[in-house]
């Protein structure tokens, strides 16, 4: 029994000295990490800085360092990041071009606007683009139609088949599970309530769609028009041929591209603009590497923040382990920007929104913050592909408002949602209740046993109702208008940035390079640097607060479910979300 008792224990010290040592390797490998991200990058002559534009752009790059640690890390390109690449590549004489990297791209056209302005800059400093593709998808194709050279894999694929919204339905999948809803709202072109209450779109839904999809697709077809020399009813007749199945031979003809080359040939004709020999190698940085390159900057006169706010809005981020989405969380933007208030070295602060909005009360705690915020210095809002409704609620307390064209803004309206899960508790389920009440609403909330009466329907309409009054009182305030005038151009429409413009919902069309030049000018500063916030989950906070790696679980049920994906989550997610929101439709799904 002693020899036991030996083995055993000897058993649990090994095991514990092995744990102890991966642990230690793991640190090693996590500061290595660190260190090495760290590191200021030193340029060599005649280089190049490659932009791989596939994958998704998030508003802000961030380091998955669990993925690392697992051997399957994340891609999380940050905008952020890539603006600040290129804005450093063409004031470096070190670098001599930019090398574009094009396949599948999973990014909102505003987004991919910044990215081609930005390019579209850089070319101005006498510098060469050249994009490389196997396959170019819609929203890589147009970033990449600013480039010097297209050129294609001899096998490769062009996607240019103009745009669609393709909204979903679930008011009969919910059906099926024995759920209903009933809607409070305002607006007539508040159409988000659509989705659990409808199997198709309002007209008032379909008019808005039509327009800002139609300004949308000019938008793109006038920037590949001034780009590759092909007129915008030439594009559009590319468009309905459906360009994806199109031998690659013909897309020379059509100029959308210039040449079919393998990946190593295109090798050979970036070296003969570096004007280096074959044998010699391209001297390549990536994005990350360049924006390590230390440049000196003038910060005598403090420093403009750019805060960062993506995702939809909620008053607490939701937990569990299918709920890995970005979401901007009152309660903690509430607290960051009065940080921001009480930083006397920051001059001013670019609150970056990109947002469909969310729940209409964390809106207006927001609202509230920024309102307090530009008493005390200037806040200039940044719009991204969405700003609206909640996302416009949480812009229009701002000094200045910017957004690219291509941005969707505005929806000012307010609705509530109320699921009637009697159906499949009573009668699915076969749960029965009985009652006993004080007071005649006391047992006025419980969705599980029946839905609401037209009394408490009233009730809850005449607070959606005062919730859009307080939205277009704010809106009112924020934009030095009318609230008859507000109330014209709002009833939760949604309107292009250009559109927004006209109708001074937005005072600027541009992007973050012009928020802070706005910023700059309003807090009277001409020697400035840019911070950007908040700072990046630390690696300590990631690895143990995230005991399941994230998106495991949430991408095999999306690959497994395809097209059923959001669907299901609306349904599974019923009672998670707030009943009064003020956002846009569920899904927009433009592609």
């Amino acid at each position: 029994m002693k020899d036991f008792f030996k083995n055993v224990l000897a058993t649990v010290l090994g095991m514990f000295l092995f744990s102890a040592i991966c642990f230690g390797f793991m640190m090693m490998s996590i500061i290595g990490m660190i260190a090495a991200s760290d590191t200021e990058t030193k340029l060599k002559d005649n280089s190049v800085l490659t932009i791989n534009l596939s994958g998704v752009i998030n508003e802000k790059a961030s380091t998955d360092y669990l993925g690392f640690l697992s051997g399957d890390a994340v891609e999380n390109s940050g905008l952020n990041d890539i603006l600040m690449a290129i804005k450093k590549a063409k004031n470096n004489d070190e670098i001599k071009g930019i090398y574009i990297e094009a396949g599948p791209l999973g990014a909102g056209f505003s987004t991919l606007q910044e990215i081609r302005n930005a390019l579209a800059d850089f070319k101005k400093s006498g510098k060469w683009i050249v994009a490389y593709g196997d396959t170019y998808s819609q929203g890589s194709y147009y970033v990449a139609s600013v480039a010097n050279h297209i050129y294609l894999n001899p096998e490769g694929q062009v996607d240019w088949h103009g745009l669609a919204s393709q909204p979903y339905y679930i008011k009969d999948l919910a059906a099926k599970f024995g759920v209903k809803y009933q809607v409070a709202k305002v607006g007539t072109f508040k159409s988000a309530t659509e989705t659990y209450t409808e199997t198709k779109m309002s007209d008032a839904n379909r008019l808005q769609v039509s327009l800002y999809l139609n300004g949308l697709w000019a938008n793109v077809c006038k920037a590949v028009s001034e780009s590759r020399k092909i007129s915008i009813p030439t594009l559009n007749t590319y468009a309905d041929e459906y360009q994806l199945f199109a031998t690659p031979q013909s897309l020379i003809k059509k100029r959308l591209i210039d040449k079919l080359l393998y990946a190593d040939q295109v090798k050979g004709e970036v070296k003969k603009l570096l004007g280096i020999d074959a044998d010699e190698s391209i001297n390549q940085v990536g994005i990350s590497a360049m924006c390590n390159v230390v440049e000196d900057v003038n910060s005598d006169d403090g420093i403009i923040a750019i805060y960062y706010a993506e995702g939809e809005i909620v008053q607490m981020a939701p937990g569990g382990m299918l709920n890995n989405s970005t979401n901007i969380v009152s309660k903690n933007i509430c607290r960051n920007l009065e940080d921001l208030k009480n930083d006397d070295d920051i001059k001013a602060v670019v609150l970056r929104i990109n947002s469909p909005g969310g729940d209409a009360y964390a809106s207006d705690q927001i609202w509230h913050q920024v309102t307090e915020l530009r008493k005390k210095k200037p806040v200039v809002v940044s719009m991204g592909d969405y700003a609206a409704s909640g996302g416009y609620y949480m812009s229009c307390g701002a000094n200045w408002i910017v957004a690219q064209p291509n941005t969707l803004t505005g929806s000012i309206g307010i609705f509530g949602v109320f699921p009637d899960l009697s159906g499949l508790v009573t009668e699915k389920l076969g749960v029965k209740f009985d009652e006993v009440k004080t007071n005649a609403n006391s047992a006025f909330g419980n969705i599980a046993a029946r839905p609401f009466n037209a009394a408490e329907m009233a009730m809850l309409q005449g607070y959606v109702n005062r919730g859009y009054a307080t939205f277009l009182n704010r809106v009112s305030q924020g934009r030095k208008m009318s609230v008859e005038n507000i109330d014209k151009i709002a009833q939760g429409r949604v309107w292009l940035g250009t559109d927004a413009l006209k109708i001074k919902l937005i005072d600027q069309l541009g992007g973050i390079k012009e928020a802070v030049e706005k910023a700059a000018q309003l807090a009277k500063v001409k020697n400035y640097a840019v911070e950007e916030y908040p700072t990046t989950e630390k690696w300590q906070d990631q690895i143990f607060n995230n005991i399941v790696p994230r998106g495991t679980l949430d991408d095999q049920l999306r690959l497994a479910l395809g097209a059923a994906y959001e669907p299901f989550m609306l349904i599974r997610n019923i009672n998670q979300r707030e009943a009064i929101q003020a956002r846009l439709p569920m899904d927009l799904n433009i592609r």
